[in-house]
């Protein structure tokens, strides 16, 4: 089945909470993840692989993640490609 675009873009609050999970030397690797590909997504129509929305998905669910990992998580898992009706 062939992916449908999706054209949310990162917002400037949501880049700026990315930058600071991957500063953060703290952040965890599925954090990180998910920061590197809502940063990536800023001003263009690229979308999140699965592999970036299975780590976001994690950071959103681990307790350890800060308010900023949690911001870029859920930026990244907003911008998985729609899916077709099954």
């Amino acid at each position: 089945m062939a992916s449908r675009k999706n054209s949310e873009r990162t917002g400037s609050k949501a880049a700026s909470a990315a930058s600071k999970t991957l500063r953060n030397p703290n952040a965890s690797q599925a954090a990180k993840s998910a920061a590197g590909s809502a940063l990536a997504q800023t001003g263009n129509a690229k979308v999140t692989s699965s592999k970036a929305a299975s780590a976001a998905s994690k950071a959103l669910k681990s307790p350890g993640t800060s308010k900023a990992g949690k911001s870029a998580a859920g930026s990244a898992l907003t911008q998985r490609p729609n899916k077709g009706k099954r």
